[in-house]
């Protein structure tokens, strides 16, 4: 169902000074919270003999199949389903997971070797899996929103069979033996292992899938290889997952029972911490919330650094987006500083590129416009906004779509505000769906701009620049430039350092630039509440892959 914050053809006009005050003098509940249970009164190595775990989880999953879904919710899950070749430690490092060492002599033959693993039905985890499951992926009858991620790996083959011109079967991908798995790249690709990590690359149990169809993760059905197994799944209520006794580290996993929430509002998600129903909070904290729970609660209020960045993304081939001057005016006329610093004022930073200044290879791109004052930024947007047609007598008209969330609709909200005081001309609706629902609308392009986040599916700048490619399977706004394309292609060309690299991303967001493709807002951070007595929780991880098997609960 969709839900018009605003009416059609009805512009939002609230002073700046009146939008701050609605998200930084909120009320909150500062008698909720009783801090006497702190980290100080809790022993790590005293179990409770109860080992659950209750976590917000912000949304109902689009699936537990990790070929049909690509959002972080999702990826929480899987990873506590299904173990990938490799993993992720504590602080987001690449460690072994179901393969225990691999090698390549050029970055472009790789070769796992893969532990004794067992799926929960007790078959063994085997190359011909990782085979079956890899080519699951690019399969056009998959029709997976991550089908180009072999793609962007220059897994050989991965690009002609997602655009349907050749058979899975010549995807470059290998069972030498049950225990041995070669990968073939066109390019050297030297993070190739990072990328192995994510939720799309797990493997999934063929039998299963063949037996029951689209009905192979219904809890009755579903077969894993991780941690964790699926015992109960009340639809918008709780997902229950059960520790998998056949998992091959099952012996060094101590959590019993993890129960996931689909909790969309952070404020309940508070509310609920503060009554003792939840013992980790989804990643978001209500703006208004913030400044108090630090205060009342102490080091349970954690904030991590997150490789993630907040943007809305232009269609760019619907009115009235595909006209790059309008995407470049409504960049120039945000005040992103206003948003990152006032509206949610938890450590998120402006961003000026879709990268993290803080990913690996430390690319950073100032385009000259981000140096400008208030005044020549605004003066210059309503420049090109009167040269695409755009003035008081015509003001500019279009539909922001968010997805359900308290502070998605207070950016939603904000933004619109800068953009009319600064302007004047704009005619903007608000439209917020729930997540599945958002999704699709987004995946069909019946959009004009869309809020949008992207975390980093491993830790390196391709990451999140493959995203905007023209031939990537994510890039619902439909940008493409030959240019940005060529770049990106040259960063994994043989013989290129870290150095040049670098370099070209460098160049690659200065084209991204360029053309606006993106209107990036803010780099996020991570914060949460987590109680005292959850040990293991990781606060060092700017990938925030939390892993229920690493997480204990200590008597309290």
């Amino acid at each position: 169902m969709t839900h018009n914050i605003l009416s059609p053809r009805t512009a939002v006009f609230l002073p700046t000074a009146l939008v701050l005050a609605m998200f930084i003098t909120g009320c909150s509940d500062n008698t909720a919270s009783n801090n006497a249970s702190s980290s100080a009164n809790i022993d790590p190595n005293v179990l409770a003999d109860t080992q659950e775990l209750v976590i917000n989880n912000m949304t109902e999953p689009e699936s537990l199949d990790p070929h049909k879904v690509s959002g972080v919710p999702e990826s929480n899950i899987g990873r506590q389903l299904f173990e990938g070749l490799t993993n992720t430690d504590a602080d987001g490092k690449t460690i072994p997971g179901i393969a225990t060492e691999w090698e390549s002599p050029d970055n472009k033959v790789w070769t796992f070797t893969l532990r004794d693993a067992k799926w929960s039905n007790g078959d063994p985890v085997t190359a011909q899996d990782f085979v079956y499951s890899m080519r699951r992926l690019v399969d056009p009858e998959t029709a997976s929103p991550y089908s180009s991620y072999l793609v962007d790996a220059k897994v050989v083959g991965a690009d002609k069979i997602v655009e349907g011109a050749a058979g899975i079967e010549t995807l470059g991908v290998k069972a030498i033996d049950d225990k041995t798995l070669q990968v073939t790249l066109s390019e050297p690709v030297p993070y190739f292992p990072d990328m192995l990590i994510h939720n799309s690359v797990k493997p999934v149990h063929q039998k299963t899938i063949e037996a029951f169809g689209d009905k192979w993760t219904d809890p009755a059905n579903i077969v894993v290889n991780g941690p964790y197994k699926v015992s109960k799944w009340k639809i918008n209520d709780e997902l229950v997952l059960t520790r998998n006794p056949s998992y091959y580290d099952d012996a060094n996993t101590t959590l019993n029972t993890i129960t996931i929430l689909p909790i969309p509002s952070s404020t309940t998600d508070v509310a609920r911490y503060q009554a003792g129903e939840i013992d980790v909070t989804h990643n978001e904290i209500p703006t208004e919330q913030f400044a108090s729970l630090k205060e009342t609660n102490g080091d349970e209020l954690r904030v991590s650094p997150y490789l993630c960045t907040y943007y809305y993304e232009f269609n760019t081939v619907k009115p009235p987006f595909d006209n790059p001057k309008v995407r470049r005016a409504l960049a120039l006329a945000l005040d992103r500083d206003t948003i990152a610093d006032k509206v949610m004022g938890q450590g998120q930073t402006a961003a000026y590129q879709l990268t993290p200044t803080a990913a690996n290879g430390k690319v950073t791109n100032n385009p000259e416009w981000s140096t400008w004052d208030k005044e020549k930024r605004i003066a210059e947007a309503k420049k090109l906004l009167n040269e695409a047609g755009y003035n008081e007598s015509n003001p500019l008209a279009f539909e922001l779509l968010y997805n359900t969330n308290d502070n998605h609709k207070k950016v939603a909200v904000a933004a619109t505000s800068l953009w009319t005081q600064a302007l004047g001309f704009v005619d903007v609706t608000l439209t917020n769906k729930e997540w599945k629902t958002y999704l699709d609308t987004r995946r069909n392009g019946n959009y004009q701009i869309a809020r949008a986040g992207w975390c980093a599916d491993y830790n390196e700048p391709s990451a999140f620049l493959n995203i905007v490619k023209s031939d990537n399977s994510g890039n619902y706004g439909k940008y493409a430039n030959a240019n940005f394309d060529s770049l990106m292609a040259q960063t994994l060309k043989a013989g290129v350092t870290p150095e040049q690299r670098a370099s070209l991303y460098q160049k690659a967001e200065a084209q991204l630039d360029q053309d606006m493709g993106l209107l990036n807002i803010y780099h996020y951070v991570s914060p949460r509440l987590v109680k005292p007595y959850v040990i293991g929780f990781s606060k060092s991880d700017p990938l925030d892959n939390w892993q229920g098997k690493d997480i204990s609960i200590a008597k309290h």
